[in-house]
């Protein structure tokens, strides 16, 4: 089993990628003049990197003091691995390398950080997730905690849609074909995949810390 200081070290650089990833975004899209900074933090898999990048950080310095995660902290990285497990499966499924805003066509953005974002992060931060079993053991039920980030970011998302006429994906405007009805269909939609995957990926960590304890004894 690894240390905490191994466990520790790698998450905190993982999360120092994730956070670093998109600073070079915002950098690169400074110089050639394309930075929109609320439309470019409304976007799910940015605020998802942000926000997972701060909490693996954290998570990593408490392991690296020799400390074990609190139940609570445990309960939001939770909630960061399946937003980034989303982010991954989403883009490759549907968006690709395809620009979201026709004013961002012809733009060649970094790939580097694109890849770490889209990519490689989702899957390490899931390997860690299930792997780092030290600390408190999660319950089942707690998986019922992943659908509030993202059901927070929607109704920011719709708020700011209302008001200023923007929105970062066309399936959460109820003004479009789908209407009202599509959008609170699509919602429904999304809460119901974050907690099945909530419920796997905590389900998995439950099973692989059972088999590892039986094997030991």
């Amino acid at each position: 089993m690894l240390t905490k200081g191994v466990f520790g070290a790698l998450r905190t650089l993982l999360g120092l990628a994730l956070v670093g990833s998109v600073i070079w975004q915002v950098a690169d899209r400074i110089r050639v003049d394309l930075f929109r900074p609320t439309e470019y933090f409304a976007y799910f898999s940015i605020t998802s990197a942000v926000f997972a990048g701060f909490v693996l950080v954290v998570s990593g310095l408490v392991l690296l003091q020799g400390k074990n995660e609190s139940e609570r902290l445990n309960i939001i990285r939770l909630i960061a691995v399946v937003s980034m497990i989303i982010v991954g499966v989403v883009y490759h499924a549907l968006l690709g390398d395809t620009a979201l805003d026709p004013r961002d066509v012809g733009y060649d953005w970094p790939r580097i950080p694109n890849a770490i974002i889209h990519t490689y992060a989702p899957v390490l931060i899931a390997l860690d997730y299930l792997f780092s079993l030290k600390g408190p053991r999660p319950r089942l039920r707690q998986a019922l905690w992943v659908v509030l980030y993202p059901l927070a970011w929607l109704g920011l998302s719709i708020i700011r849609g209302l008001n200023d006429g923007w929105w970062p994906y066309w399936f959460i405007n109820p003004g479009s074909e789908g209407g009202v009805i599509g959008m609170l269909t699509y919602i429904a939609i999304i809460a119901v995949a974050f907690i099945i995957l909530g419920f796997i990926v905590l389900g998995l960590r439950l099973a692989i810390a059972k088999a590892l304890r039986t094997s030991s004894s």
